[in-house]
């Protein structure tokens, strides 16, 4: 089963669509760094660091291994820039061309199925009205849309993080449209459906990072992001994301760069309760028996470079590093970020959770296979490409460093990646 990825990031959907059989072919990203990351992750998927603006379907057919091979699926979450609602053809307003070019490409594509990914503010008030534009284009090019689209939300699919977001479904004239996933878990274990079994209780914060090795405890962690080391025992939902080395006492413990804090800073986190916002830094301590706040991004640097909020550890007076937050994200351990924490973060906070991918992949692999289908995940790229900046990640890709806006960052003594 063939799957395309656009607007990859570093992967999250590709995962989730791996994990549930599909062989993602290619990944179309026009940010070379999140490019970079995605190769590392999935060696044998062509990345095609380009902007969808600039290249149609013949492209990516031309520049991967599929060829005139028969797409299943292009799948990916096209972001949206902002909505006029003034003009009838909002899909037109060049805010929106990203969702355009992505409508556009998979009409040139013509896989059998898509999944549209985007936030749940597009289902609500004026934006449905872009939302059924963009029902209308596709039906317009031979494709039956579900308009009865979900907000589905990653805590009722097995992840330890309350994350809500919209999938659109859509399949060619002459195909069966596939359907939502059933809700697996719930937060307080009962049935969040209408069925006689309980539900699976949705993982906590301390089941998904309390087998952890605690960062601070590592000075090689002020100036790399891996250490190896012993991990604790883990739960259940742990032990699915652990890969350790058979017939090794340790394990790699990566992406988790320390971040020093102040002494004022650390006590200020120390004293604020589970679940309670500390009033000067805004960070959102996490409850150890809860679930995780939404895990954001920040803004890129041609908006000024800010930093999302990160949690506080539910027993470290510090911010959780970036294989905490993967894990809140349902990512394996295998899986590598970028080595600092700036793009790291981003990379998580922009990106779907690969259970919740997997979910919704599942639904479409049952249209196209009668038996449920496993990929082995887990081989691994170079790790060089884990560490490249701006400047070294566009000339691998031929693209100009000017791509992405350079993040400006004053420093003291510091060289910050």
């Amino acid at each position: 089963m063939i799957g395309v990825d656009l607007f990859a990031g570093a992967g999250g959907m590709s995962l989730g669509f791996q994990q549930a059989g599909f062989d993602v072919m290619t990944a179309v990203e026009y940010d070379p760094i999140h490019c970079a990351i995605h190769e590392f992750n999935f060696p044998g998927c062509t990345a095609i660091c380009r902007s969808v603006a600039d290249i149609d379907g013949r492209y990516i057919r031309q520049n991967s291994k599929i060829g005139a091979a028969d797409i299943d699926v292009v799948f990916g979450g096209a972001p949206c820039q902002g909505f006029s609602m003034i003009g009838k053809r909002n899909l037109d307003d060049p805010r929106n061309h990203l969702v355009h070019h992505f409508v556009r490409l998979v009409t040139e594509l013509r896989p059998k199925f898509f999944v549209f990914e985007n936030v749940k503010g597009l289902t609500v008030g004026e934006h449905k009205r872009f939302l059924g534009e963009i029902i209308e284009a596709f039906e317009e090019k031979g494709y039956k849309v579900e308009k009865k689209y979900k907000v589905l939300n990653a805590a009722d699919y097995g992840v330890p993080q309350d994350r809500r977001r919209l999938f659109l479904l859509g399949a060619r004239r002459g195909m069966a449209l596939p359907g939502y996933p059933v809700r697996t878990h719930s937060v307080d274990g009962k049935s969040p459906d209408l069925f006689d079994e309980p539900a699976l209780k949705t993982p906590t914060v301390w089941q998904a990072i309390g087998d952890l090795p605690e960062a601070d405890a590592f000075d090689e962690l002020l100036d790399r992001d891996w250490v190896l080391t012993r991990f604790g025992k883990p739960s259940e939902y742990a032990s699915r994301l652990r890969h350790p080395d058979p017939g090794s006492q340790e394990e790699l413990l990566s992406s988790s760069l320390r971040t020093i804090h102040t002494p004022e800073s650390m006590e200020r986190f120390a004293k604020t309760e589970f679940g309670d916002t500390e009033p000067i830094s805004r960070f959102h301590k996490l409850d150890p028996d809860g679930i995780c706040n939404t895990l954001r991004a920040g803004t890129a640097s041609d908006h000024g470079a800010f930093t999302s909020p990160r949690p506080i550890h539910p027993r470290s007076p510090r911010c959780i590093t970036v294989r905490e937050a993967a894990r809140l994200h349902s990512y394996p351990d295998w899986f590598r970020f970028h080595v600092t924490k700036w793009h790291g973060f981003r990379q998580i906070g922009n990106s779907v959770p690969p259970l919740l991918a997997q979910a919704v992949a599942s639904k479409v692999a049952e249209q196209l296979t009668s038996a449920p289908v496993r990929v082995k995940t887990g081989k691994v790229g170079d790790p060089s490409l884990l560490s490249l900046n701006m400047s070294e990640a566009a000339e691998k890709y031929g693209v100009p460093a000017s791509t992405i806006p350079q993040r400006l960052r004053k420093t003291t003594g510091k060289v910050y990646a």
